[in-house]
């Protein structure tokens, strides 16, 4: 096997594509020059070329939604755990959520934690998402300040999330957010859950209800609880838009798996010329409530996994371009977390591990509905690129950064305990015992060979992205 190097000063290579070929020519981690014609049998091309014959040359992907749980976590996963992972399924660029990580990302101080940790530990690019919570909501010198230390955006829950310091938050944080966001034209990612009246919802130690039956769980979270968010959310943004406080400000819906009543609240946003973009991820397009079986707890996650009809009307959306991109939600944890041998929904620790497999996770579940590899280059690499402000990221053209995957999309495997995973956890995956399309042969980080085929980079090259 070729030794997998560190920057490439001068690289050509070249994919057959039924005799069509793509040239690329990189150097100092950039793009210089991107031909496509017809190969002409004898022809010499002068320069480092690798070819990777009927394979598929695409931009790298971008996943705006991972959670690397550094510092503070690393058994739950870690910066080079999470980034081999990463780079051994065609991401070439992570955005790392602001919570998981302890502290959490929700001042200068714990952001320079977090940019400290991931030194000389990350196999790709890692920008870094900061935290919206009521404490710094109030104190708009402390958001200012956290956006101008380098923040992609923001992000808050508008349910409790799970995590101590990083409370929920609700109208009024929302509105200072945006306010202090539009300066900077940068996003504000919300998880959008509402609790509601939980009457009748069944309850942790309520006995009367089986916390092993995924439908238990599933009725504590109802597609109402993401539809009063978003419906509150496009209130608040319209009125802080109609006051002209937050004019050029984004709003971000992150992990939508309501594909009824909350989706058809963001098309109405939408047509109403409202800046809003919306992620779905692979667990709620390739999964249905009804195949989960009893205490198998790899397959809580919040939103929860809806029914079959639902699933089916997430993939329609996407197709139709009402879901703008996707993204992991990477939300691992330890195995005593998930309480295999208690099987209980309502207790376990939610979250599904997916990062090294969302390429062939998507390919695989949606060859049926005719995705092409265009879609999948939009919904992976152009789009999220855009939401994250990099500009130089997102499609192989001349000047971006050379953040190239090479995969084969014929090639099958079966994910069992053979499959080398690079997650810390591998074994709490809802995908694990599945046969998937889709191998990565190569994967490049500006023009870093960081992964080809089960071998990393002798050393992590990645670079944090902090915005300016």
């Amino acid at each position: 096997m070729e030794s997998l190097s560190s920057i490439f000063t001068c690289h050509i290579f070249l994919a057959l594509l039924h005799q069509n070929f793509l040239q690329v020519e990189v150097k100092g981690g950039n793009i210089v020059s991107v031909v496509k014609g017809i190969y002409q049998h004898g022809e010499i091309i002068k320069g480092h070329v690798v070819d990777y014959g009927n394979a598929v040359v695409m931009p790298g992907l971008i996943d705006v939604h991972a959670h690397l749980d550094d510092p503070g976590r690393t058994e739950w996963e870690g910066f080079s755990s999470g980034t081999k992972a990463a780079a051994a399924g065609g991401i070439t660029t992570l955005i790392d959520m602001p919570l998981n990580s302890e502290p959490s990302t929700v001042s200068v101080e714990t952001l320079k934690l977090k940019v400290e940790a991931a030194e000389e530990k990350i196999y790709v690019d890692v920008g870094f998402w900061g935290g919206l919570v009521p404490e710094n909501a109030l104190n708009v010198s402390a958001l200012d300040s956290l956006l101008k230390a380098g923040v992609l955006g923001l992000k808050s829950f508008m349910c409790p999330s799970g995590i101590n310091d990083f409370p929920m938050t609700n109208s009024s944080h929302i509105k200072e957010g945006l306010h202090v966001l539009a300066k900077y034209k940068r996003p504000l990612l919300v998880h959008a859950e509402m609790q509601l009246d939980s009457e009748g919802y069944p309850k942790e130690n309520d006995d009367i209800n089986d916390a092993r039956l995924y439908s238990t769980y599933l009725r504590t979270r109802p597609p109402s609880m993401e539809e009063a968010a978003i419906r509150e959310l496009l209130e608040v943004t319209k009125h802080t838009r109609a006051n002209g406080s937050a004019e050029g400000s984004h709003l971000h819906i992150v992990h939508l798996s309501d594909s009824r009543a909350s989706l058809k609240l963001l098309k109405e946003a939408k047509s109403r010329g409202d800046s809003i973009t919306v992620e779905t991820c692979p667990h709620y397009l390739a999964f249905s409530a009804e195949e989960i079986q009893d205490g198998d707890t790899r397959f809580k996650c919040s939103p929860p996994i809806r029914d079959a009809a639902n699933r089916e009307n997430l993939w329609g959306a996407l197709m139709e371009g009402q879901i703008d991109m996707l993204s992991s939600d990477h939300s691992p944890t330890i195995p005593e977390l998930k309480l295999f041998g208690e099987g209980n929904f309502l207790k376990a620790w939610g979250g599904i591990s997916s990062l090294q497999y969302v390429l062939p996770v998507t390919w695989s579940y949606g060859k049926k509905y005719g995705i092409t590899l265009n879609q999948l280059a939009s919904w992976w690499s152009e789009r999220p690129a855009k939401l994250a402000g990099q500009e130089l990221k997102g499609a192989i053209v001349s000047g971006n950064h050379a953040d190239i995957v090479v995969w084969e999309p014929n090639a099958e495997f079966e994910l069992d305990e053979n499959h080398t995973a690079y997650h810390k956890n591998p074994s709490i995956s809802a995908y694990m015992g599945t046969r998937l399309s889709g191998k990565v042969l190569a994967t490049f980080v500006r023009g870093n060979l960081v992964y080809k085929e089960g071998e990393h980079a002798p050393a992590a090259c990645g670079v944090p992205i902090l915005a300016k």
